[in-house]
Parts: C-alpha cells; structure tokens; sequence
C-alpha cells in the first residue's frame, strides 16, 4: 500500500511538471514573437562584395579566347560552279577568301554578287578577270575559266546546260575581214566573250519570255475592265501595272549597261581577257629574250644590241596596237542591245494600252459623273416648283381670317390653279436649262 502511494504521488508530479513545461514553452515562444515584431533591427541593404579581380595575361589570352559569339561573323563557304574552257566542270565550295585569290580581284567587286546587288547589272572588267552580274547569272570570267555561284538555282540551269553544250564544240564566229582583198575571213570569239554571249542570250530569252507572258495575260484584263468597272477588274489591272513596272526596270538595266559598254571603247578593250593574257607573255618572253641578248661583253655589238632592242620595242608596239581592235564585241554587245530594245518596246506598248485603257475608263465615269449631275439638277428644278406649291399650301393653313374660307367649291379649282403654275414653271427652268446646255445637247 505504501508503496502505491509513492507511485501514485510520483505520477501526479510528473503530469504537473510537464503541464509547466508546456506552459513555460508558449509563453518563451509568445515573447520571442513579441521580441521579433517590435525590437527587431532594420536590414542594412548593403551590396554585394565584388568578385575578387584577376589578372590577365597574354598567356591566359591564348588559352582562352573570346566567346564566339564576341567574334566578327564572316560568311562561311558558298556554292561556284567551275567550267573550264575543255569543258570540264565541277562543283565546289568556296568562301571569299580563296575566291578573291583565285581571280585577283578585289572585295568590293565580290559584294557585286551578294544579295543587296542582286537586282542590278554589271559587267566589270579587272586585270585578269571580268565580273558578270545579270539579273540571276553571278559569274566570275577569266580567260581560263568561269566560276558561277549558286550553279543549282532553278534558274541559272539553263545557263549552265548551255555553257556544258556550247562552250567545247563553240563554232567559228565570222567577221569581214579589215582589208578589201582578204573577204571574209573566220574568227573565232575567245573564251570570255562566249561565255558573256551565253549569258547574255539566256537573260535576254528570260526577259522576252516574261514580256510575252505579261503581254498575253494584260490584253484580257485590260479588255474586261473596259466592259466592266468593278473593284476585282482594278485589283487585277493594278496589279499587272506593277508587274509591268519591275519588269521594264530590269529590261532597262540590263539595256543601259550594255550601252554604256557601247559607248566606251576602252572598257570594252579592257574586257579582252584572251589577248590580254596573251599579250602578257608575248611580252614577258621578249623582255626575257632581251635581256639575255644584252649580256655582251664585247663593244662592237652594241649597234647590235641597240637595233635588237628597237625591235623589241617595235614588236611590243605592234602587239598593242590591236587594243583598240572591239569589233567583235562591239557587234555582239549590238545584237542583244536590239534584242533588249525590242523587248522594252513591246513593254511599252503594253503600258500605253493600260494607259489608253485607263483614259477610256475615266471617261466613262466623267460620264457617269456627268449624269448624275444632270439628274440632281432636274430633282433641284423639280424640288424648287414643288417648294412654291408648298408655300401656298402653308400659307393657307395658317389660322388667320380669310373670305375664302368661307366660298364653296373653291378648294379644288385652286390646288388644280396652283399645281399647273408649279408644273408651268418646272417646264420654264427645265427648257432654260437645256437651252444653256446643263442637260446636255
């Protein structure tokens, strides 16, 4: 028994204690919250310490470079298609760089090629090559060889089929000959013009194709608009008008600069490529020969040397003297420059039926336009006589003492009075009208 009461008194004491615990808890907790809200300190906003600086080397440099994209982007390698003068062809991928080595020419001319020059036209003579930009055809002309970007272009193939078949079996170019005894004689055209005459036969055939295809497809719009003025019609003229406009810029382009290489001699001399080269190492083996003829020790060869060396430079004369020589260029630039003439009249004509199409339509609405303002004068005329029959219809209903009010059988004698004169004056105004010629003849 006794020792049930000490257990009893023991676990009594134990629950006490631990509900003055739990009572100690919530109240330290109650004051920590207290503490919190009211006697808190206010953050410092203070920014962040600076990453530790590092020193850099030319070393560190190297072995670690700048991020690509920090890098200049420089245009990665495009598609040429090299055509030899055998014929051979081949397909490759070269950037600008080795295309700028392989024909000695400068950047700026290579940017002729690119996008933003893509709806322009040149043709470029350099020293050992000749830059042919023609609507699609972007090629680079040596006396050798020809490097054609973007070959697969759906339409720059006929081009290319047209240089494989031409250029290896290319048939004799006939001129007359400079003096009246030799006749006619057979020449044939050096590379690069053959080239340059492909290109210039398949932007012309392009161009004329596509002043066809315009000008059989306007004739029908350009009818149905004169039969009917309607939104849709315009839509279609206004379009086809637009069509006809970039069409003729590029005919022109292509025109004007064939002109301007018509009308200047030495640039078209300086598109000789063949004799050019030729030239040059005609020149460079007499130079040579020269040169090792003048190493004579012995005095009485110098008359020698001195008439050997005016020779030479006879020679060189001779050989440079054919510079001015353009005719064959000059009759083939002739023949396309017609060509490309015939095509931009043919889009002139088209244009001055739009224009004439256009004058006709606007005299159908003048005259429209023309008959709705006689019209609205007839209503004008109809609605003043009309006006003078409501004045006296107002003037009679107003509630003012009048004998007439009180006659009988007099109402409808005066309206049938008073409608006639309004009508009487409607025929006046409507004939003086048509006697000062308002409503026509």
């Amino acid at each position: 028994m006794a020792k049930k009461r000490s257990t009893a008194t023991t676990g009594g004491g134990t629950k006490k204690s631990s509900t003055a615990k739990k009572k100690s808890n919530t109240s330290s907790a109650k004051n920590r919250l207290i503490s919190f809200f009211f006697f808190r300190k206010p953050r410092s906003h203070h920014p962040p310490p600076p990453p530790p600086a590092t020193s850099s080397s030319p070393a560190d440099h190297q072995h670690n470079p700048a991020k690509p994209s920090a890098k200049k982007k420089t245009a990665g390698p495009r598609l040429w298609m090299r055509l030899e003068r055998s014929g051979h062809s081949e397909i490759l991928e070269y950037d600008k760089s080795s295309i700028l080595r392989r024909a000695s020419l400068p950047s700026r001319d290579l940017r002729i090629l690119g996008p933003l020059f893509s709806q322009s036209s040149n043709i470029l003579a350099r020293e050992k090559a000749m830059v042919v930009n023609l609507e699609f055809i972007k090629a680079i002309v040596t006396a050798d060889e020809v490097l054609l970007l973007d070959p697969l272009c759906h339409e720059v193939i006929p081009f290319v089929d047209q240089l494989r078949q031409q250029i290896p079996l290319r048939s004799p170019y006939r001129v007359e000959g400079g003096n009246e005894g030799e006749g006619e004689g057979e020449r044939e055209l050096p590379f690069e013009f053959q080239v340059l005459e492909v290109a210039l036969e398949v932007v012309c055939t392009y161009l004329d194709s596509s002043a066809a295809d315009l000008e059989r497809d306007a004739y029908p719009v350009l009818d149905e608009l004169a039969r009917s003025v309607s939104t849709k019609n315009l839509e279609r003229v206004r379009s086809l008008k637009s069509n006809l406009t970039l069409l003729l810029v590029r005919v022109q382009k292509v025109r004007d600069e064939i002109e301007h290489l018509l009308d200047d001699n030495e640039d078209m001399a300086h598109l000789y490529l063949t004799r050019r080269h030729i030239q040059n190492q005609q020149v460079e083996a007499l130079m040579a020969s020269a040169a090792s003829n003048s190493i004579v020790p012995a005095p009485p060869n110098l008359t020698r040397i001195g008439s050997q060396a005016h020779g030479t430079a006879s020679i060189v004369t001779s050989i440079y003297s054919d510079d001015n020589d353009v005719e064959d260029l000059e009759m083939l630039l002739e023949a396309y420059f017609m060509q490309l003439d015939g095509t931009r009249n043919k889009i002139l004509s088209v244009r001055e039926y739009i224009d004439d199409t256009e004058d006709y339509v606007n005299i159908q609405l003048d005259n429209q336009r023309n008959e709705l303002i006689q019209l609205q004068l007839t209503l004008t005329i109809a609605s003043f006589a009309i006006a003078i029959n409501t004045l006296i219809v107002g003037a009679f209903a107003m509630n003012i003492p009048c004998q007439l009010y009180g006659s009988e059988n007099l109402f409808w004698p005066f309206v049938a009075c008073t409608s006639t004169g309004c009508f009487v004056i409607f025929l006046l105004m409507l004939g003086y009208a048509r006697w000062k010629k308002l409503l026509g003849p």
